[in-house]
């Protein structure tokens, strides 16, 4: 069955943006488990803009699915996750002037750092990913510094406007999960997925994973969390099986 992950780094957005108690990450988190996410993604960035670490304390101590901690390579994070514990560490670019991750990582360009990153995860049992392009050579060099599996950006497919555009990033996603697959790495795609383009995503039967963020918290403002959630899982399960 293909895992539905709940990113709710925008929850603690609003919070900070009044900086304020509420509304609270964690507790968004827990609502989103109840309502049927698999795993919950925080983001812990350079500057703490939105997630802090006694979120991802709290968070850790009360759920009971798995958090994804996402985070750039940075000694002091993952000095902070060693001693946290979270089930997966998923590892992204990261830059001071970009509201999100910056693209896929150029593993190849970073490769001895990505490598002494993952093997302290893996020391410790976490479970690592990296998020990577739909590029071959990206997917193999992850595969090369240990990593347990990849996160595919989307950005490319959800950008796309026509069909014929859409189709051709959807056969990229497919030839490059299909790759990944041949190297044993567990295979998650995210990044500007929604509602109206998740399941043609969702029916490529190599990926274990999809994560939401912005799309799930938008529609919550209208539905609230555990509906958007469970509208979400409902796509997703519906397209697999048809797959």
């Amino acid at each position: 069955m293909i895992q539905l992950g709940i990113n709710v780094d925008h929850v603690a957005t609003v919070r900070e943006a009044r900086g304020s108690r509420y509304p609270d990450p964690v507790f968004a988190g827990l609502q989103a488990e109840l309502a049927g996410a698999d795993v919950i993604r925080m983001h812990l960035t350079h500057d703490r803009r939105h997630v802090k670490e006694h979120d991802v304390e709290r968070f850790v101590q009360n759920a009971q699915t798995r958090l994804s901690l996402e985070c750039a390579p940075d000694e002091q994070i993952r000095d902070f996750a060693l001693r946290v514990g979270p089930a997966d560490v998923c590892l992204v670019p990261e830059h001071a002037s970009q509201r999100d991750s910056a693209g896929g990582f150029d593993v190849l360009e970073h490769q001895d750092q990505l490598t002494d990153f993952v093997a302290a995860f893996e020391q410790s049992g976490i479970r690592n990913t990296l998020l990577v392009t739909a590029n071959e050579a990206q997917i193999e060099a992850a595969a090369r510094v240990g990593s347990a599996g990849i996160e595919l950006d989307a950005r490319a497919y959800c950008a796309a406007t026509d069909p014929a555009a859409r189709s051709v990033e959807i056969a990229n996603l497919v030839s490059a999960c299909d790759f990944a697959y041949s190297l044993g790495l567990t295979i998650s795609v995210g990044r500007g997925l929604q509602y109206d383009n998740i399941q043609a995503v969702a029916a490529i039967e190599t990926i274990d994973e999809l994560n939401v963020g912005h799309a799930v918290i938008a529609r919550a403002l209208y539905f609230g969390l555990p509906e958007a959630v469970t509208q979400l899982k409902r796509l997703i399960v519906e397209a697999r099986q048809r797959a």
